[in-house]
């Protein structure tokens, strides 16, 4: 989940966004269950009272020079990285709650994604010296946790996704979450608990693709949704990212599925992604992996794989019922 960053970077251009099929779907009335909303989400009462799960998607602290185009454009002080990596998020759960009630699965379910505004992190409990240059995820992950408690944004069912600018962070990487706040409704102790998780879109965007952000925006929400045990239940194996598929479409062109973001490539800069991912996985345990020799070129998918939406909706399942 956390590959290492070396320093210096040249910042490239923000594409433009895109149009989920999430909007497509709710345009003609279709694909009910997830709610969506561009401004800043309702409070966490109203949230909780009309839905089972909620994820919700939070900012970081920008640089001015990404946000001020979109503050005179007035269309927010989120640019188009982000929204495009909540856009993807949205269209992942859509695609969880589609698999599985095309199976009579999760039938009564709803989750909402929403856009939960900006968030200036609390100054954590476990910062070390070091940590006042280059946070480590436990130190952003706790000043998150506090940011929440003094909101009082905890839920109980809630996957609360920090999307944040750090391209030098080589401690948070692409992102990642830690226990005890790493999977929704599930708490280390058995109660129920909200999960925590970090995408670190300044390290794809600078160092990647707007592919990639994408891909790893989904790759860290659902880390939340895949427990070890439902995994290895589908997979045979407990790394999530087992989860993922790597196909080749062509020789020399592997296309790589949000789950296997990060870990599909070989363990060398440039493959795949511009860095290797430190977690587990292994290629020949993935849901299907076409293999590395002769590669050159990676594309990439926000399809989740049909393991990882069968692990998340037995996830789910476990979690909220059916």
């Amino acid at each position: 989940m956390t590959p290492s960053l070396p320093t210096g970077l040249t910042d490239v251009a923000a594409s433009g966004r895109i149009v989920s099929r999430r909007e497509v779907l709710a345009a003609v009335g279709g694909a009910a269950g997830v709610s969506w909303s561009r401004a800043d989400a309702p409070s966490v009462a109203d949230a909780a009272a009309d839905t089972s799960v909620q994820v919700r998607v939070y900012s970081g602290p920008l640089p001015l020079r990404l946000r001020l185009p979109n503050a005179v454009a007035g269309s927010g002080d989120w640019p188009p990285s982000l929204r495009d990596a909540t856009a993807a998020v949205e269209d992942a759960i859509t695609q969880v709650l589609d698999y599985a009630r095309e199976r009579s699965r999760l039938e009564s379910l709803e989750i909402t994604v929403e856009r939960a505004g900006s968030i200036q992190l609390s100054r954590s409990a476990v910062q070390r010296p070091s940590d006042a240059v280059v946070p480590s995820l436990e130190t952003v992950l706790d000043g998150f946790h506090r940011r929440l408690r003094e909101r009082d944004a905890l839920t109980g069912s809630t996957c609360h996704l920090l999307l944040c600018w750090e391209p030098l962070n080589y401690q948070v990487g692409y992102g990642g979450t830690l226990s005890p706040n790493a999977h929704v409704g599930d708490d280390a102790d058995g109660s129920p608990g909200d999960a925590l998780t970090v995408a670190n879109v300044g390290a794809s965007e600078v160092w990647d693709s707007r592919d990639v952000t994408r891909n790893m925006a989904i790759h860290e929400t659902l880390h939340t949704f895949l427990s070890s045990d439902v995994v290895e239940a589908v997979g045979d194996s407990p790394c999530d990212h087992d989860l993922g598929a790597a196909i080749r479409t062509a020789d020399e062109t592997l296309h790589v599925s949000p789950m296997a973001s990060a870990y599909a490539g070989r363990n060398e800069i440039g493959s795949g992604t511009r860095f290797h991912g430190t977690g587990c996985y292994d290629h020949e345990a993935f849901h299907r992996h076409g293999g590395t020799d002769g590669v050159e070129n990676w594309t990439h998918t926000t399809e989740l794989s049909e393991a990882t939406l069968e692990g998340a909706t037995r996830y789910l399942e476990r979690t909220v019922g059916p």
